[in-house]
Parts: structure tokens; C-alpha cells; sequence
């Protein structure tokens, strides 16, 4: 194979900026898909995505691209010299100039790995990055510059890609092409005509970009012979029940082939090949896997915990050279969010065990650990990089696994120091010691980057203020502004200071709320400060329910409890007898509601006769619901549990 016409590149950006709409045109302009198989978002695999129209889980795709071999295009870009290109991913000098390319004589294999945009799934897009030499940084013409935009921008060249900017929907009624071309611009330090200007709903200025792919994504470097044995990066997993684990490589060097035996170096594992191919976008299977490559290997392996996202794949011959070393690996993301997951059955619980156990192999960023309390039972502690991602998995488990789940009130890492002085982290509010065991709690903050047009700065900052943040700095996204702008219209770009238990709820859908969608937001993690919090304790029927507590704001815990009464009104379904509803803060009752009891008309059957039989059956029923109501259990669906932990 010619390693020259290989190009392995992502698209990056915001959500909603038209990424799975893009590759839709990539697809359709290679002939990767038959037309009559071809639909909307056809690298988004699961109907979770579509439902949602977001890209959740990064999906690779190989195109086979065959150009006009005798066209020539007359545009300015940047011709990549080739000879800079041997000890870097991008070339240290570009000679940029107006220019008649032709391309070679031959075919182009496109490797693009599709990324998601929340901030959520960020490690997805980290991941891919690690695994290319090019990106295209696709921006929304009626949205602008995005905070999620810079976040991967940045990514993109730590990892030293090669950048190709792209303005998208240009043909939508509302695109703001010539300010948003500006703005890119001026993000990138780039002349404006290296801003491709396209249209993925339309497929306008498509085959243009995928061009510019072939010209200025380098092709991938090859190692010296004499290193030139085999080192694949697992970058991604997925597990079947006949195969095992199915591990996403991109190969570094060497070569590898079914019926090799290989070796997982951070795992010590060894194992033969069962199957090599590439992604088409089904899997699709192939003789082997060169260097430069992208494609995945059938590892035969059943236990998913003996394959780790980052690991490298050497051939087991390779054991024993000490010169041959891992690839970098990937930093594990640190959990944001914790919540216990309750089998709604006891007997369900293995199960639950083996599906979390293979959702992690496919998603990286998640985590578990089983737990066991006297009172709820056995649970699994989970890890998640946001609400978000929560709710994802809680829906695939109950989608790809047909199990549901209880789900504990979400909760941030807490650093308590009791009274002894010894010091714990603390995950569970269930888990929260009593306030008068504590000495001092520590929790963890954040710095958010806000982008924002100028109008709704005053609405922002009155916000941050409500969830106990503060603004350090405000600045315009691009100096000097735009001449065709309002001074309200000016995009400006906001760090904040914020707790995270403040931001891990609803504070991104209420910084939606109050700039009618316009502003994005994406943070980072900025250490730990001291904390003032409260833990709520719910009693339902008068019954504690752990998996209700929450460690909330101490200013702000009686108002969160009447709230979380209330709403525990709403959603509960009613009983036959009277169920009362009450929010516990340090020992004393904070707030307290009543679910009426279910009336059944028990004399609905009698006709005529002495009033007394319906007196007596009347008496009977009352004595009933006292017994009821003395012995019965309130009964909790999940879908009430979900619908408080969205609030």
C-alpha cells in the first residue's frame, strides 16, 4: 500500500453545528454507501443518537475517494511540504500561495473518525484526536464560535494536527457567514480565504473541503524499518458475545494479520487474532492492517476487563524487545458526577454487573464499583463527566440490556474531615456523616468559558451569582469586535468561578434560558475550597429514603427541600392509603406534603335497601386504610426516581 494516500483526519465541534450532516456528504461524495442504504446520520449507530440528534459514541468510517485525476483547481491553499512532515504532524512553515494543484494519478483512502460535541463526551473526541494527523474544524454560520469549539480546537493542536476550518448551513436563512468567517479567522491567526465556506445539508462546498483534506492533511508517518515491528493504539472497544472484545486500533508501525499472536502490553495479556478489518462503515473484514491504518481487531478475548481503551497491541514475538515501547496512552478522565445504580429486581444485580461491564469497554469515561448498604442493599457506585452522560447510560442500559434502575439523587466528590480527623471522599449523600461528626468539608470547584453575544452579559452574570459563582474576566471573543455589529451583538467570551455541585444539575439549561440558546459553556476542574453544604434526608410514608438524600447549598436547603417535596408530590402515583411526604434537614422537619389516599367506592354495588350496610362497609374500609397506612410501603417506580434526578 502507498502510505502517501492515506489520509486519516475528525471532524470537530460544537453540538449542533452539523458534523453527522457533513459526513452524510463525505459518504455520499466517496461512495461509501450505497444510495439505496444511505440515511440521515449514518455513522450515528444507535437510535439513541437519532432520537436525540446528538453523536454520542465516536464512529470510525474508511472512503475510498477517486478524484477528477485532470482537473485543476485554482484556489489558495496551503501546499503541505511533504519533507517537514517526517518528525511532525503538521510542517513547521507552510508555503501558502495562489496555486494550480492537480491531483496524483491515483486513489485516496479517507479514514474519518465522527466525534460527538457536548461536553460530556469529550474524552470521545480526545481519543480520536490521538489517532490522526488532521481535523476539520467545522463552526455553525448562524451560531458562530462556540465554547465547545475552542475546547477541541485546543485539543486538536496540542496533539499538533493539521487545522482546516470550515463554516457550515451558509444557505440558512439566518447564517451570519461574513462575521463568522471573521471570527474563525481571527481564532485561527488565518487569512479569511483559508475559510472553507460549505453547506452540509445542501452538499455545497463539500467536494472543496474533502480536496482540501487530501492537500493539507499530512500523510501518516511511518516508523523506521528497524522499529518497524507492530504497535496499534486501541483507541475505542466494542464487546460481542461470539467474538469477545472487538478493539478500534489505528497502527502506528508493522503489521498486523488474523492468526497473529499478540500481546497486550499494559495488560500482559496474550491472544490470537480471530479477525482484522476495517470500517466500511460496517465492520468488514480484510486481510490485514498496515501501518497508517484504522480498523479493528476481533481479540476473541470474553472478559471485558483484560482490554483497556489506550493499551497498545505488539505482536507476542515482540515481548521480549526491551527497545520496543508502548504508545502514549490516554490520561483516565476524572468523574464529575456519582450516583448509586439500584437493580429495580435483587435478582438482576449480576446481570446489571456484566452490562455496566460492557458499557464501560465501549465507553471509556465511565466507571463503577459495586456497593453494599444495610439499608438499600447492593449498588454499583458510578462515575459520569456530566448529567448528560448519566442519562445516556441509565437509557442504553435499559435499552441494549433491558434492565431498569434506581437511581440515588446525583451527587459531586466531597472531601470530609470528621471530628477524629480522619478524612474520607464521600460520593453518596446516603453516605454523608451527621453535621455534628464534621469538621470541615472541601469540594471541588470549576472555571467556566462562557461565549455569549454582549446583550445577555448582564443576564449571565446575575446567573453566576445565583449559583454561588463569580466572574473573573470578560473580554470580546475576537479583539477590535466587527464593524457590522452592535455593541449589544459583540460576542464576548466569560470566565467564571462556580462550585460544581452548582453546574452538575440544571445550570446549563438555565444559561440556555436566560440568552434564548444563544450561549455555550464548557469548563474545566480548578481544585477544591472549602464548602458550606446540608444534607436533605427524604422520609416517604415515614420510611427514610436513602437513595433521595441530597447534599445541597446550605443557604439555598430550605428552599431545595419544598422544592424537592413538591415535585415529590408531582410524580409519585398515589396509594390506597394516605402517604406523607417529608424533607429532614439536622433532624428537624423542613417541609412536608400529603399524597391523598386512592378512593375506591365500595358501596358502589348496593341498590336500595338500609343505609346502615353502606355505614358498615364504610367503617370496614376506614379500618382498613389505618391498617394500610400503618403497615403498607409506599411503592417507588424508577420513572419517579429519573424524573427528580433530572430536577
Amino acid at each position: 500500500m502507498n502510505n502517501e494516500s492515506i489520509r486519516n483526519f475528525v471532524v470537530i465541534a460544537h453540538i449542533d453545528h452539523g458534523k453527522s450532516t457533513l459526513a452524510d456528504r463525505f459518504l455520499e461524495l466517496t461512495h461509501a454507501v450505497d444510495a439505496r442504504n444511505m440515511r440521515p446520520q449514518m455513522l450515528d449507530q444507535m437510535d439513541l443518537e437519532r432520537e436525540r440528534g446528538i453523536t454520542i459514541k465516536m464512529q470510525p468510517v474508511r472512503m475510498i475517494w477517486r478524484p477528477n485525476h485532470t482537473e485543476t483547481r485554482n484556489s489558495k491553499f496551503e501546499i503541505l511540504n511533504k519533507s517537514q512532515t517526517q518528525n511532525s504532524k503538521t510542517p513547521d512553515s507552510l508555503d501558502f500561495r495562489a496555486s494550480d494543484f492537480e491531483f496524483a494519478d491515483s486513489e485516496y483512502i479517507l479514514n474519518l473518525i465522527d466525534t460527538p460535541g457536548h461536553i460530556d463526551f469529550s474524552y470521545e473526541v480526545s481519543r480520536a484526536l490521538a489517532a490522526v494527523e488532521g481535523a476539520v474544524l467545522l463552526v455553525d454560520a448562524t451560531q458562530g464560535v462556540q465554547a465547545q469549539t475552542l475546547t477541541n480546537l485546543h485539543i486538536a493542536q496540542k496533539e499538533g494536527l493539521a487545522i482546516i476550518p470550515a463554516v457550515n448551513k451558509i444557505d440558512a436563512a439566518d447564517a451570519r457567514v461574513p462575521e463568522t468567517v471573521r471570527e474563525l479567522a481571527k481564532l485561527l491567526g488565518c487569512p479569511e480565504e483559508r475559510i472553507s465556506r460549505i453547506s452540509g445539508r445542501t452538499g455545497a462546498g463539500v467536494q472543496e473541503l474533502l480536496e482540501r483534506v487530501v492537500r493539507e492533511a499530512p500523510p501518516p508517518t511511518i516508523a523506521d524499518t528497524e522499529t518497524s515491528k507492530l504497535r496499534a493504539l486501541i483507541f475505542d472497544s466494542a464487546f460481542e458475545s461470539h467474538r469477545g472484545v472487538i478493539a478500534y486500533v489505528r497502527v502506528f508501525s508493522g503489521e498486523i494479520k488474523k492468526g497473529s499472536k499478540a500481546y497486550l502490553f499494559a495488560m500482559s495479556t496474550p491472544f490470537e487474532v480471530k479477525e482484522v478489518g476495517i470500517f466500511a462503515p460496517a465492520l468488514t473484514p480484510k486481510n490485514s492492517l498496515q501501518a497508517g491504518e484504522i480498523g479493528y481487531v476481533v481479540t476473541g478475548i470474553k472478559n471485558s476487563a483484560a482490554v483497556s481503551i489506550g493499551d497498545t497491541i505488539i505482536l507476542a514475538s515482540s515481548v521480549a524487545d526491551d527497545y520496543l515501547k508502548p504508545l502514549p496512552g490516554y490520561a483516565r478522565p476524572q468523574p464529575v458526577v456519582w450516583a448509586n445504580f439500584y437493580p429495580e429486581k435483587e435478582q438482576d444485580f449480576d446481570a446489571l454487573r456484566d452490562a455496566l461491564s460492557r458499557l464501560q469497554l465501549n465507553d471509556a469515561a465511565f466507571r463503577f464499583e459495586p456497593e453494599f448498604s444495610t439499608v438499600l442493599g447492593r449498588s454499583f457506585a458510578c462515575g459520569f463527566l456530566g448529567m448528560l452522560h448519566l442519562e445516556i447510560v441509565t437509557e442504553r442500559l435499559r435499552r441494549e440490556f433491558s434492565l431498569s434502575v434506581v437511581v440515588a439523587s446525583p451527587s459531586i466528590a466531597y472531601e470530609v474531615t470528621r471530628k477524629n480527623g480522619i478524612a474520607e471522599t464521600i460520593t453518596s449523600a446516603a453516605k454523608f456523616p451527621p453535621s455534628a461528626d464534621i469538621q470541615s468539608i472541601r469540594e471541588p470547584w470549576i472555571t467556566a468559558e462562557i461565549i455569549t453575544p454582549g446583550r445577555y452579559l448582564g443576564n449571565i452574570l446575575a446567573l453566576v451569582d445565583t449559583y454561588e459563582g463569580k466572574v473573573i474576566s470578560s473580554e470580546p471573543l475576537t479583539s477590535g469586535g466587527s464593524v457590522f455589529l452592535e455593541s449589544a451583538d459583540i460576542r464576548m467570551k466569560l470566565f467564571a468561578e462556580l462550585p460544581l455541585r452548582e453546574i452538575v444539575s440544571d445550570f446549563f439549561d438555565t444559561l440556555k434560558s436566560v440568552t434564548a440558546g444563544y450561549a455555550s459553556f464548557t469548563y474545566e476542574l480548578a481544585g477544591k475550597r472549602p464548602a458550606h453544604v446540608e444534607r436533605i434526608d427524604i422520609l416517604i410514608a415515614e420510611e427514610q429514603m436513602p437513595a433521595l438524600a441530597r447534599i445541597v447549598s446550605g443557604a439555598k436547603a430550605l428552599t431545595i427541600a419544598r422544592s424537592l417535596v413538591g415535585k415529590l408530590k408531582e410524580v409519585l402515583p398515589r396509594q390506597l392509603f394516605q402517604v406523607k411526604i417529608q424533607a429532614v434537614i439536622n433532624g428537624r422537619i423542613a417541609a412536608s406534603e400529603t399524597i391523598s389516599a386512592l378512593k375506591k367506592d365500595v358501596t358502589g354495588y348496593l341498590y336500595g335497601g338500609d343505609r346502615t350496610r353502606k355505614m358498615k362497609l364504610w367503617k370496614k374500609q376506614k379500618e382498613g386504610k389505618k391498617r394500610m397506612k400503618s403497615e403498607g410501603k409506599a411503592h417507588i417506580p424508577p420513572e419517579a426516581f429519573l424524573q427528580i434526578m433530572k430536577h
